[in-house]
């Protein structure tokens, strides 16, 4: 069994919301934010799905960001996640 002091000596997970395709996701929910080309730099419509949380080690992340979002998009995340939550 880990100590504490070794439990926080790992490293940090980063917490991601799932995104697919806005091709892939004909109905939108409360819990979607669809998110245009223009929003996010990415190549396609993206939908990001707020009940589908991930915890992932930040070491995955091998490339840079394919995209950003401004901070009102991120707002909207959030808020989606929130209301999956039932916070």
């Amino acid at each position: 069994m880990l100590s504490v002091d070794a439990i926080n000596r790992l490293p940090l997970v980063v917490t991601v919301v799932v995104g697919t395709k806005g091709g892939k996701v004909t109905r939108d929910y409360p819990t979607n934010v669809r998110v245009s080309i223009a929003e996010s730099g990415l190549p396609m419509e993206t939908v990001f799905l707020g009940f589908q949380l991930r915890s992932l080690d930040p070491r995955r992340f091998i490339a840079p960001p394919s995209g950003r979002i401004s901070g009102a998009v991120l707002e909207k995340v959030e808020h989606a996640v929130r209301h999956s939550l039932g916070l």
